[in-house]
């Protein structure tokens, strides 16, 4: 595969990356390992002081980090710093809490003979880390802060077209006082890729991506009997109940589709509406589409970036084609658009029938589907009619009802009255075919450590 730089605002190639050699390979996994066995055994206040470091330096480098994002994957320059801000404190959120999260538990015994029981949670040693291009620092930080936390090392194989984003977590790693190897980018082929996932000293994978590159890994890692994690795609439910307040819904509705040009897992993208509302609901978020503004995604007044590519572009455009095919009415609205650049005009796609392969899709940019619906039950219906479980939204004055529709649908996160959202301090994951395993928070620094059993039992115990 091709690492290279590609503005997607110019559409021109910057600058090329070679591909790792198998020596290369070979050494970051040698040095990999050799930092684990005594990385594992530094405290964790002198792993807390790196973690917060890396915050430290995000935040006072923080225009130049994030010009890099607007750069590499095209987005907005306001929402790249958002992104920086949130690496940031997700490396300052395991600097604060990770040695809390994995204090060994004392076990409750029904018989003082068993003896003293307790869980301690020790780190399993190399870990891959396959990362997408969409949030190239975010998407870092969520794995790397909470698993160097517990004491595991890390080799990453980042996203193709963020290879200068990749470089620069490990040079932020390098300077906030990782040891040598602990963290390491690489620039690996398919089958160097196959090779760490295989090597005995990797101990898991975690994956962020699709579900293709999502089921190779895991079928590999599973060949090898490696603990994985997976986090894949997601086409989020957007539940607009007869009561909610139509005008904040609708700004949220705007904002939860359109962030990020909509190259978000846990973007809005399905539109679910109860029928009383729904006309004025589609008038008022036609609207509010109109109002986006296309252009220079460093130009403070853009709020629509360029997709990732002009490969990304012309795959949403065969979709929406494939849609339109099978029934369902498609209506662009016709903003004012550069004359260069990865470009996509946002597409409303309604009348999709159950049997449009639309129905059952991941649209990675600014296509928003909207469903008419009779009531809060035949929302819930449509919302987990899909093969993706990853997050979702319901929106309705009455919060107790909110949180009631919330846990009938199917996904490893749903919010009331707000679009899907990601934060430090809130765990991440899916279901179904958006994967499996948690990030972020207790739930994310657990995954990969043995939850090993000591227990110190009187020798004269019966057995």
């Amino acid at each position: 595969m091709a690492y290279a730089t590609v503005n997607p605002f110019t559409n021109e190639q910057l600058k090329v990356f070679p591909n790792a050699t198998d020596t290369e390979v070979d050494t970051a996994l040698d040095k990999a390992h050799a930092a684990f066995l005594s990385w594992r055994e530094t405290s964790f206040a002198q792993r807390a002081k790196v973690m917060q470091n890396a915050a430290d330096i995000l935040r006072r480098d923080i225009d130049s980090y994030s010009r890099l994002l607007t750069l590499e994957m095209g987005k907005l320059f306001a929402e790249a710093k958002a992104e920086t801000e949130l690496s940031a404190a997700i490396f300052e959120y395991y600097a604060k809490h990770a040695e809390a999260l994995l204090v060994p538990e004392d076990l409750p015994v029904a018989d003082p003979q068993e003896g003293r029981a307790k869980i301690v949670h020790q780190p399993l040693g190399i870990l891959l880390a396959v990362e997408p291009w969409n949030f190239p620092f975010y998407q870092v930080a969520r794995i790397i802060a909470p698993q160097l936390s517990a004491g595991n090392t890390i080799v990453l194989k980042h996203a193709s077209n963020v290879p200068q984003c990749a470089a620069a977590m490990d040079k932020l790693m390098i300077e906030a006082g990782l040891p040598d190897g602990a963290f390491r980018n690489l620039y690996p082929n398919y089958t160097q890729i196959s090779r760490i996932i295989a090597d005995p000293r990797v101990r898991g994978v975690a994956l962020t991506g699709s579900e293709g590159a999502g089921a190779q890994v895991a079928s590999e890692a599973g060949l090898a009997l490696k603990k994985c994690t997976m986090e894949l795609g997601g086409a989020d439910a957007f539940i607009v109940l007869e009561d909610a307040d139509l005008e904040k819904t609708v700004k949220w509705a705007v904002f939860g589709r359109h962030w990020n040009a909509g190259q978000v897992c846990v973007s809005s993208k399905r539109m679910i509406i109860v029928d009383s509302i729904y006309d004025e609901f589609l008038a008022r978020y036609r609207e509010g589409v109109a109002k986006l503004k296309m252009g220079d995604p460093m130009d403070p007044t853009t709020t629509l970036a360029p997709l990732s590519s002009q490969g990304a572009v012309d795959g949403l455009r065969k979709q929406v084609e494939r849609a339109v095919k099978a029934g369902a009415k498609a209506e662009e609205i016709p903003l004012d658009q550069p004359n260069s650049g990865a470009f996509f005009r946002p597409v409303i796609l309604t009348d999709v029938d159950e049997n449009n392969p639309a129905m059952r899709e991941e649209f990675f940019g600014p296509v928003s589907m909207l469903f008419r619906v009779k009531d809060e039950d035949d929302a819930v219906r449509i919302a987990n009619d899909s093969p993706y479980g990853l997050g979702g939204s319901v929106f309705t004055r009455d919060e107790a009802r909110g949180e009631r529709v919330a846990k009938r649908i199917e996904t490893g996160m749903v919010f009331v009255n707000h679009p899907t959202m990601v934060k430090a301090d809130l765990p991440f994951g899916g279901v179904l075919r958006s994967g499996f395993g948690r990030e972020l928070v207790g739930l994310g620094i657990k995954e990969f450590v043995n939850h090993k059993l000591i227990d110190v039992v009187d020798i004269d115990a019966p057995f």
